[in-house]
């Protein structure tokens, strides 16, 4: 029956394998990769020009719709309407330009 001892001593010589084919496979990966560059002319800021990147949205603040005369508080008419829009028509509490 094989020892734990022994196990390790297995582990530890496919591990030193394992990097060894790794450092190949990485360098003949390394070599296509310059060959095919110079070939086609491309350049590491061609690969690295992100062109294709989304642009980022800026989030604004949306302007307020309704105020309320009496506190002077205003709703943008998104999300939960306030408490002081209970049961009133909000059209009345509309803010006009």
């Amino acid at each position: 029956m094989t020892s734990y001892a022994e196990y390790v001593e297995q582990i530890a010589k496919l591990q030193s394998l394992a990097e060894a084919a790794r450092k190949d496979e990485l360098s003949g990966a390394i070599k296509t990769i310059k060959d095919l560059m110079q070939q086609h002319g491309i350049t590491v800021e061609d690969l690295a020009g992100g062109s294709r990147a989304k642009p980022v949205k800026v989030k604004g603040s949306v302007p307020a719709q309704f105020k309320n005369p009496e506190t002077g508080e205003t709703w943008t008419g998104r999300g939960r309407a306030p408490r002081w829009l209970d049961g009133k028509d909000k059209e009345e509490f509309r803010i006009k330009d």
